[in-house]
């Protein structure tokens, strides 16, 4: 029988934070958020993985994601927010806010905090979020924001996220507050092009937005 890797994700309610400092975030998240590992590779071709870990954590108005990374090659030229940042070292995550309807978004960044966004549904194609909406994004990366060409050797980096809870469909909320998603790492353009998840994903090619892999996260 098939080991099942799943059991609910439960993030950690933080009460107020103070947010000016974003080394006080990421302590604040390695001592109250909950950890897990970026470490399916569903995909032969692709056997390549990066040790990837995210500590999630949030507030009520806010969800905060810190995405660690360590790999050999390090790749970040898309500096234009919704610009193809999944062929840069990049994460990713998808997440179904709303389980009645089969809506979900899809948010992306590379290693220097470039970020797409889209929302998806089934039957339309995804529909970009508007640059000016995601700017509403807190981004702090530790490879900073100036875009630069792929590098060799060994690298450790991380990129803290702050996304606004209403930017991804959740207001005038009580807690707990159950949703579905899943988590990613990739990087399609360097010389070690992999795709990594969360939890499985059971297409034949990869593929970021198969709502069957999602999971149920609880913001508690």
């Amino acid at each position: 029988m098939k080991k099942e890797l799943y059991s609910p994700l439960r993030v950690p309610n933080l009460g107020y934070v103070d947010q000016s400092s974003n080394d006080d975030l990421i302590g604040l998240l390695e001592e109250s958020g909950v950890r897990a590992n970026i470490d399916q590779a569903n995909w032969p071709e692709y056997p390549y993985k990066p040790l990837t870990t995210f500590s999630l954590a949030h507030t009520d108005k806010w969800l905060y994601i810190d995405f660690f990374v360590r790999c050999n090659f390090l790749r970040a030229m898309n500096y234009e927010t919704n610009a193809p940042v999944c062929e840069d070292s990049a994460v990713a995550m998808s997440i179904q806010t709303d389980l009645s309807s089969p809506k979900f978004y899809g948010l992306e960044f590379n290693c220097i905090g470039t970020c797409a966004g889209y929302v998806f549904e089934p039957g339309r194609e995804p529909k970009p979020i508007e640059p000016a909406v995601l700017e509403s994004i807190k981004v702090y990366p530790s490879c900073g924001k100036k875009p630069f060409r792929e590098l060799e050797g060994l690298f450790s980096w991380n990129i803290l996220v702050g996304i606004p809870l209403e930017l991804i469909g959740l207001t005038d909320l009580t807690f707990p507050v159950a949703v579905k998603g899943n988590f990613y790492k990739c990087a399609s353009g360097t010389q070690q092009p992999h795709f990594l998840s969360w939890q499985p994903v059971s297409t034949t090619a990869p593929d970021f937005n198969s709502q069957e892999s999602f999971k149920e996260i609880i913001l508690e």
